[in-house]
């Protein structure tokens, strides 16, 4: 019988049939090892920001006016750099407005074509021309091709070039080569996209930022605890559904489930309108959103008020169904004195600034009515129906994780549960006890069991532990000890509201934890291993850094979402990591689509360099490069097979 190698050595010569074709591989992944790695971009807590998201995603970060400012240095102006900018991030939208104004547009057309060429060529240089040949769009592939490759003292095809321009502009094609260059340079400066986390809630548009996701070249995701969430209430689970919409109701975005994702709201709102009519509902006003409509405004509020009673009781079923979760403290619907309109917290009384409860029955109070029953029947109907959401919760399955390694980078969402002491802190799941690494896999492995598995009781567990994912104290997604929704509603006193940290937060700081995590992960040997990681915002304002551990773990959730940015005082990050290095990004808030396309406001993003390399990484450095090495060694056996008469060439 052959042995292992001898068959693997087979399955590899039907690929590479002969010593010229696997010697041509060799060379060509050798070549490549010693390319420059390419440009990745790391993002986190975008919550649902859309035109910023955009706006960063066509900008780079930055990286595109950096791009021009290398290529043209000072024979171009300020002013001139900035349209190309502001052309390459919109260039549709941008071209209209200039072309209603410019007395000659083929010249306009000519100048600016040229101009793109070159910054284009500099986006793409570091690239293999297999790699660009394949992202350039089939109606110009040949073309860009020829004019991408044009060496700049090839005089001999001036004439040759410069007729392309001429009869592109000629033909009536110019403006369509226009947008097809513009973005191919916006592909180019983000090779590879790392989104943090918390994609969902707060901003008005996640699902429009899902979609960008899914045409992205390049992206892996590592699930937030508002993604597992959304995960949760795609896949029915009614707790994750009662947080989702109350969530979404409280920042007034409803309309991200009604048109965004066709949930139809209206069986909800003729409930809510019916029990709280006369409610003013004082203690669920919205949140950032300064809707006009006082009849919309009024129905969201009941629509708040009432999905975040449904919220409290389908929570506290799930606590009871499942004690082994330990949140009994978590349910406070029973120790509400509804007579005296106060609740008891441990040893004390509260009085609560809202006891009209018209559907909560003081002697079971975590029981649904009828009329809510068949309400929550309809809203899983809606949900578990919606064909877009299953296809994000689809994309966040194939293209996210609890954690990734990448690059000598370990990247998670929130935190690893430590103790005070810095060990890795024990959690019980469904009776076994994890810790670490061990803890992030088992939590994955259930919430895909969630969404596939043929075993009711295993995929019913899966369901369950989203919402857990979404709030336990033991979470490495939430990190905190109490989500005090009701409280923050219903008690005036701060006492109440706190949340309090897990400790990692405080020893992120410490060397010995942050190795410690690092070798749990398997990066313990790594000299320039890093952590990344976002939920928590950095108060920059207050100044804190997002730079923990000397440099060793990066917390780069900075305000994206406008409802923090009071409390950061920036509007997001992007860690930037390119061959020369780790660059942060912080950004200034985005002023307006408007704004951007004609008075030509960019997001100002103020880089700094925060780990330089000694030398310049090349692709034989990265992940990719590794696997390459290991496929060049391989075909150097399968050439000695050749040689030696093991194989015999076809």
């Amino acid at each position: 019988m052959k042995d292992l190698e001898t068959r693997y050595l087979e399955r590899l010569a039907e690929l590479y049939p002969s010593i010229a074709q696997a010697a041509e591989e060799v060379i060509n992944l050798e070549a490549i090892c010693n390319l420059p790695k390419g440009t990745e971009h790391f993002m986190t807590d975008v919550h649902g920001e859309h035109e910023a998201f955009s706006h960063i995603m066509r900008n780079g970060s930055g990286s595109v006016r950096h791009k021009i400012d290398d290529v043209f240095g000072r024979s171009l102006g300020a002013r001139d750099k900035q349209t190309l900018a502001t052309l390459i991030y919109y260039p549709a939208e941008k071209m209209r407005l200039i072309l209603k104004k410019e007395k000659n547009p083929e010249d306009w057309y000519k100048v600016t074509l040229y101009r793109l060429i070159a910054v284009a060529r500099g986006a793409t240089e570091k690239y293999t021309r297999s790699k660009v040949r394949k992202a350039l769009p089939k109606d110009f592939d040949y073309i860009l091709e020829e004019l991408l490759m044009e060496k700049e003292n090839a005089e001999a095809k001036e004439s040759y070039y410069e007729s392309i321009i001429d009869t592109i502009i000629r033909i009536g094609r110019a403006r369509e080569f226009i947008i097809a260059l513009s973005e191919l340079i916006q592909r180019f400066v983000i090779d590879h996209l790392h989104i943090v986390g918390d994609i969902f809630d707060r901003g008005p548009g996640p699902h429009l930022i899902m979609d960008m996701l899914m045409q992205h070249h390049s992206v892996d995701i590592q699930w937030g605890n508002h993604d597992v969430l959304w995960m949760g209430a795609a896949a029915g689970e009614v707790a994750c559904i009662c947080n989702v919409i109350r969530i979404c109701a409280r920042y007034g975005n409803l309309d991200i489930l009604e048109d965004g994702y066709g949930i139809n709201l209206l069986p909800l709102a003729s409930y809510a309108m019916g029990h709280y009519e006369d409610d003013p509902c004082d203690c669920f006003k919205l949140k950032g959103n300064s809707a006009t409509d006082p009849r919309e405004m009024k129905i969201n509020l009941k629509i708040h008020k009432a999905v975040s009673i449904l919220q409290f009781k389908a929570e506290g079923q799930m606590i009871q169904k499942y004690p082994e979760f330990h949140l009994e403290d978590r349910n406070l619907l029973h120790r509400i004195d509804f007579k005296k309109g106060t609740i008891r917290l441990g040893k004390k009384s509260y009085k609560m600034l809202d006891t009209y409860f018209p559907t909560v029955d003081p002697e079971d109070p975590y029981a649904f009515t009828a009329q809510e029953k068949d309400l929550i029947d309809r809203l899983r109907q809606a949900f578990r129906g919606s064909e877009k959401l299953s296809a994000h919760a689809r994309f966040l399955l194939s293209n996210g994780a609890l954690y990734k390694v990448y690059n000598n980078n370990l990247l998670y969402h929130g935190c690893v549960p430590v103790n005070e002491d810095g060990t890795l802190r024990e959690v019980t799941v469904f009776g076994k006890k994890y810790k670490g690494r061990a803890l992030y896999e088992v939590l994955e492995n259930y919430v895909r069991k969630g969404f596939v598995s043929l075993d009711p009781a295993e995929k019913e567990r899966g369901q369950a532990l989203m919402w857990w994912i979404w709030l336990h104290r033991d979470s490495p997604l939430f990190g905190k000890e109490k989500m005090a929704t009701f409280e923050r509603y219903f008690l005036a006193e701060k006492e109440t509201h706190a949340e309090g940290k897990n400790p990692y937060y405080t020893l992120y700081e410490e060397e010995k934890t942050v190795d410690m995590i690092l070798a749990e992960f398997g990066l313990g040997d790594v000299e320039d291993a890093h952590i990344v990681n976002g939920h928590v915002p950095v108060k920059v304002k207050n100044g804190e850094s997002p730079i923990k551990c000397g440099g060793k773990l990066f917390v780069i959730d900075g305000g994206f979402s406008k409802a923090y940015q009071k409390e950061t005082g920036i509007a997001g990050y992007t860690l930037i990591y390119n061959s020369y290095g780790l660059i942060l990004a912080a950004h200034e808030p985005f002023e307006s689509l408007e704004a951007a396309i004609q008075a030509e406001s960019d997001i100002h993003s103020d880089q700094r360099v925060v780990a330089r390399v000694t030398s310049r990484k090349r692709v034989g450095d990265t992940d990719a490069g590794r696997e390459m090495r290991e496929r060049i060694h391989d075909l150097e056996d399968l050439i000695s097979a050749y040689r030696s008469g093991v194989i015999a060439e076809r």
